[in-house]
């Protein structure tokens, strides 16, 4: 579905999609603040204001430690503001600067704020990791035997040897179980040489592979470029449900977020180097539409959903850009090296080129939507 039909789509169907998506993104917001709070307590930093959304507040409440906790009219975000900030990007006060107070962030050791720096992001990525091993355990994953059935003539599979009928054991050492191991990942790996390995009638066999880079249509029609191999799966072959015990569901879990994570930065290098087109990054009205087709499956679907979009969320925050956690890890690494924090001009400089960078992307990103 693209944007127009998303927009002349029923009342209900526009309506669930901003539901879902602010519901979402809420929840994502909330856990990654609440990160940075309940670890800046544990350093003995004081919080002035806890916000899910900006702008005017709509509601809220002052608890008994002095902190402001509110609803914003712009469900768009959040911020956690501590003792001795100027504002929400936590740029030091001009009184911070001058003399800080006990309780400040900023007279806060070294070690304590890039701490509560990062444990926004980290909870994110422990949101996401509880969510799958909850499905893993609760809902289950589907097993298909990895067996090829056919191979595409002129495709990566039969250059590389591939025959009807081989069982794949190993993709780049990595021991596969089922075929969605096999499609999870050739689709991310376009271009990449990949080392199957292969059961052949008793007998393991190495081929190597490179998939290739192939545009297709999503389930709502959307346009995607992924990796191709050219094996498929039989239609008659056996699937089933398996759920995890606890162990062995965590573990997947943590797999299943570290392969979120290595499949964003392997598609912003193909950006970079120019092996990806920049049309698929996505902006809060591609999110919003995905939220909502998401949402009219399953509440499986769309809790699935959440737990990818922390783990982007998260990784995003890490990015060395002033506004964003990871800006702020980048100055902290520096007063590291020079033994002192860099001025306040140099500070105050950099967060305006981070402002510009985050307003330019979204700005981009909701370009692509549209488009």
């Amino acid at each position: 579905m693209d944007f127009g039909a998303f927009l002349t789509g029923s009342v209900f169907e526009v309506v669930l999609a901003v539901v879902a998506f602010i519901g979402v993104l809420s929840v994502i917001v909330f856990v990654h603040e609440y990160g940075h709070f309940k670890t800046a307590r544990l350093c003995g930093v004081r919080v002035e204001t806890f916000s899910i959304g900006f702008g005017r507040s709509i509601g809220g409440f002052m608890d008994r430690y002095g902190t402001h906790w509110k609803i914003g009219w712009l469900p768009l975000g959040g911020y956690v503001k501590f003792a001795g900030d100027a504002n929400a990007a936590s740029m030091p006060s001009k009184e911070a600067m001058a003399a800080s107070k006990p309780g400040d962030f900023h007279a806060a050791t070294l070690w304590r704020r890039a701490l509560i720096v990062v444990a926004g992001p980290v909870a994110n990525f422990i949101l996401a990791i509880v969510i799958f091993a909850l499905m893993f355990m609760l809902a289950g994953i589907p097993i298909t035997q990895p067996k090829v059935a056919s191979v595409v003539e002129n495709s990566a599979a039969s250059e590389a040897g591939f025959q009807t009928g081989d069982l794949i054991t190993e993709i780049d050492g990595r021991k596969i179980e089922s075929f969605t191991d096999v499609q999870r990942i050739v689709s991310v790996s376009a271009g990449t040489l990949l080392v199957f390995k292969v059961d052949r009638a008793g007998e393991s066999i190495e081929l190597r592979a490179t998939p290739k880079s192939t545009e297709i249509d999503d389930p709502s029609g959307n346009k995607m470029r992924i990796g191709l191999l050219g094996v498929s799966r039989g239609s008659n072959q056996v699937v089933r449900v398996e759920k995890l015990g606890f162990g062995a569901s965590v573990a997947r879990a943590a797999d299943e977020t570290w392969f979120i994570i290595t499949r964003s930065l392997g598609y912003l290098k193909g950006v970079i180097v120019g092996h990806e087109a920049a049309d698929q990054l996505s902006g809060p009205i591609k999110i919003a539409q995905i939220a909502g087709e998401a949402a009219s499956i399953s509440i499986l679907a769309l809790i699935h959903l959440a737990a990818v979009l922390s783990v982007s969320i998260g990784l995003i925050n890490l990015f060395p850009i002033p506004m964003l956690d990871g800006g702020h890890l980048m100055y902290y690494f520096f007063e590291a090296v020079r033994g002192k924090p860099l001025g306040a001009q140099a500070q105050e400089f950099g967060y305006k080129v981070g402002f510009a960078l985050v307003i330019a992307l979204m700005v981009f990103a909701t370009w692509n939507d549209l488009t």
